[in-house]
């Protein structure tokens, strides 16, 4: 199996996180006799977050020959590389979350159009904001969707959007981005970015002492995100993501068992690797195989499949999770990302 993710580069916290989750549920799935009688090997595919590097480690890794792949996690590189995996015969379980790549695999994380009204909801309802300056990264297809989906929301709700900026990815202070936002004078400033870009944003608003209250969107969602920003910052700064591996009621022995065997603690989507993998062993049980018809026909028929991040069910029109698990996220004292529960009464949220 192929796990495809940023394994080098700015995000290679996030993709390393995936791979050991994609390994624990291979070592899991081995000890029980592995896959269709065969066990199971995790074959990283490292795409460092760029798509003509993913097509390149894909293509690859097609040729060295692959039964299934979960992956990739940035959907700029997935509208290249799942089409390649699809035309090989194999359904992607992805980790995608722009709505272009609706319809290639399967999913069991959200999805922008799943992300935007939480956000809407969140600066509304919880945060109270009749102002809001965006600022988005234009260079990849989830912040674009999602900042322009995020915008049509609010000015929907009667929300004044002061800036719709956009933001150069790979710089290493974003300073005078953030003196530009809050000379708008919005109530909020949300950034659209990854969490390399979300993290030193929010550094330079508690830095500079901006007035506004800072929002880091569901891309910034990984520990990456505290450890860029500080601890400080961070905590200033909520994020719409998904529920911790902490937050999750049925995730406590998965939680052990990664931090036995790799000696930290899991990353925000190493369970959610860990269940694609898992959920993958399922449908090919099903199937009686890996054959992409049956395969995908199993994966459409999942419904309150229990994983660790909680029950699954796959709307089969496009084989997303319904419902998504979208939260707002804090920061602890210690550094860890977990569901804000003034957010959560606020909104009637059931987390």
């Amino acid at each position: 199996l192929g796990m495809e993710g940023p394994l080098s580069g700015d995000q290679k916290v996030t993709g390393v996180g995936m791979l050991y989750g994609a390994q624990l549920a291979a070592e899991q799935l081995n000890a029980k006799g592995g896959i269709d009688g065969r066990q199971v090997e995790i074959v990283p595919i490292d795409d460092a977050a760029d798509a003509p590097t993913g097509v390149k480690a894909a293509n690859a890794a097609i040729k060295a020959g692959l039964d299934g792949v979960v992956g990739p996690y940035n959907s700029g590189v997935g509208v290249k590389t799942l089409p390649l995996y699809e035309k090989a015969g194999l359904v992607p379980i992805r980790l995608t979350s722009d709505s272009a790549t609706n319809g290639m695999g399967f999913t069991l994380q959200p999805m922008d159009y799943q992300i935007a009204p939480v956000a809407s909801k969140a600066l509304t309802q919880w945060l109270k904001a009749k102002s809001v300056a965006i600022a988005y990264d234009p260079t990849q297809n989830y912040t674009t969707s999602v900042s322009a989906a995020l915008k049509k929301d609010l000015e929907a709700a009667g929300v004044k959007i002061t800036a719709f900026e956009k933001v150069k990815p790979g710089a290493k202070d974003y300073s005078s981005t953030v003196k530009q936002l809050a000379a708008t004078n919005p109530d909020v400033i949300y950034a659209a970015t990854y969490f390399p870009e979300g993290g030193l944003i929010a550094k330079a608003m508690l830095d500079q002492k901006v007035q506004a209250k800072c929002v880091a969107d569901y891309a910034s969602a990984d520990p990456g995100f505290v450890t860029t920003a500080g601890t400080k910052a961070a905590q200033n700064c909520p994020v719409v993501g998904v529920p911790s591996p902490q937050d999750f009621p049925h995730a406590t022995q998965f939680h052990a068992d990664y931090e036995k065997k790799f000696k930290q603690a899991p990353g925000t989507w190493s369970p959610y690797v860990f269940d694609s993998v898992n959920i993958l062993a399922d449908a090919v049980k099903q199937a009686g195989g890996f054959d992409a018809a049956k395969l995908g026909a199993a994966l459409k028929a999942e419904k309150d499949w229990p994983g660790v991040t909680g029950s699954v069910t796959i709307d089969p029109s496009n084989g997303n999770r319904d419902p998504a698990t979208v939260v707002l996220l804090d920061t602890s004292p210690s550094g860890e990302l977990t569901v804000d529960q003034g957010w959560a009464k606020a909104v009637g949220a059931p987390y």
